[in-house]
């Protein structure tokens, strides 16, 4: 039990510099998923902001929209809004939007959370601050029913429909942090502030986990993604690292001891993460001592 218990205090101590790079056997320095995920997102967001200020005509406009080398790309949630809206779709949103769906369908539906969105990225720096706190007992963890982000979906999907306009558009953080980088300081900032201020001292990731309607929309794809975290049995010891690692706590459930009996009887071995809420962030990955994660092709079996 020592070894379970050094295990979840040292996740739950650590700082968060230090949850970006590990040790290998060999004392060679190797970057954690979180590490890769926070570059990308950096890389991505850098993007938008040389092709605007520099010219270079690589990953052109914002996350709601955007071209990359010249093809158009826009985000499902806002194609959605648009239908709404105006009650027909243009040929670039058309294609647009089927592209970005086809790549989360085979590369990790919910992925675009932990990968590419910005809001995120400063979500998880203001998650760990929040723990801190409340492992303080400075504040207490305040949580919510996750479903009433479905209300929020169709509820802004409503808001355009009657309006007319993209009225999601006016808080949405991505959004807002897109802009800001692409095309310099918006008074939206404030509104982000105020949403990060609310999730470090009140709730865990409020916003992506009660409120966002493109993670929700992502979340409908990521049931079906073909890219998916998978877990061994046999090498696991429960020591519940990633559950206390994974900022969508109720994803790993499954891997709980009370279900082993049942699984050895049915001869499971391996389990794939399906729910649609996994971010495909890694954490998981970057915890778990007995390497009993990784990433899953579904589709390599067809090859």
């Amino acid at each position: 039990m020592d070894r379970y218990n050094s295990s979840i205090r040292e996740i739950l101590d650590a700082s968060l510099l230090s949850t970006l790079y590990y040790k290998t056997k060999e004392g060679k320095t190797r970057l954690t998923i979180r590490a890769w995920r926070w570059i990308t997102i950096i890389l991505i967001n850098l993007a938008f902001f040389l092709s605007f200020h520099v010219d270079i005509q690589l990953l052109e406009g914002t996350l709601n929209g955007s071209r990359l080398l010249g093809f158009h790309l826009i985000d499902p949630f806002t194609a959605l809004q648009i239908w709404a809206a105006e009650h027909h779709v243009h040929t670039n949103v058309i294609i647009g939007t089927a592209t970005l769906v086809a790549f989360y369908f085979l590369f990790g539906g919910k992925a675009y959370c932990s990968w590419v969105c910005p809001y995120g990225f400063l979500s998880e720096i203001g998650e760990h601050i929040h723990l801190k706190l409340v492992r303080k007992k400075i504040i207490k963890e305040h949580k919510f029913d996750p479903r009433y982000r479905f209300v929020f979906w169709l509820a802004f999907l409503a808001a355009a429909a009657i309006d007319g306009y993209l009225v999601f558009e006016v808080i949405n953080p991505i959004g807002i942090i897109s802009r800001f980088i692409t095309y310099g300081w918006t008074l939206g900032i404030v509104w982000v502030v105020i949403l990060l201020a609310f999730e470090i001292f009140f709730s865990r990731r409020a916003w992506c986990t009660y409120v966002c309607p493109v993670g929700t929309t992502y979340n409908f794809l990521g049931w079906i993604s073909m890219t998916k975290p998978k877990w061994d049995m046999d090498k696991c010891d429960h020591c519940n690292a990633c559950i206390r690692a994974c900022p969508e706590d109720h994803v790993l459930e499954f891997i709980k001891p009370k279900y082993d009996k049942e699984r050895k009887e049915k001869g499971i071995t391996t389990q794939l993460v399906v729910n649609g809420d996994c971010t495909l962030c890694g954490r998981c990955m970057d915890v778990c001592h007995t390497d009993a994660y990784n990433y899953d092709f579904r589709l390599k079996d067809l090859v």
